[in-house]
């Protein structure tokens, strides 16, 4: 069964700012890492942002500055601040959860990023 659920993409303007959420169903959120991915059309799947159980955070280089993670174990919810969009941001976001080695992914939200 579905448990991870993405909302918040759109379209906006380059300079422009998304807030991304992920909904976690299961009950080892608060005890997983949580990682955001992204995939542009012909590219692979890379990670963007993580933060581990105990809130610690790591970004891309790519977005480092400009994107900030964060989690709310009390709503079982992932954040995903994304400021200064640039068109090269625009790609499908998929939330992930790892624990133990074990991942799960949600369907993703799109997210593109007019010049």
């Amino acid at each position: 069964q579905v448990q991870l659920v993405e909302s918040g993409g759109g379209l906006v303007q380059a300079g422009g700012s998304l807030r991304l959420s992920c909904v976690d169903s299961g009950r080892i959120f608060s005890v997983s890492g949580m990682n955001w991915y992204r995939q542009a059309p012909g590219k692979q799947r890379e990670w963007v942002a993580g933060i581990t159980s105990g809130g610690s955070t790591n970004y891309a280089a790519s977005v480092k500055g400009r994107f900030a993670i964060s989690r709310d174990n009390a709503k079982n919810t992932v954040y995903l601040q994304m400021n200064s969009l640039k068109p090269e941001d625009t790609a499908v976001y998929y939330c992930n959860r790892n624990y133990l080695g074990a991942n799960s992914w949600g369907q993703g939200t799109q997210v593109t990023v007019s010049s």
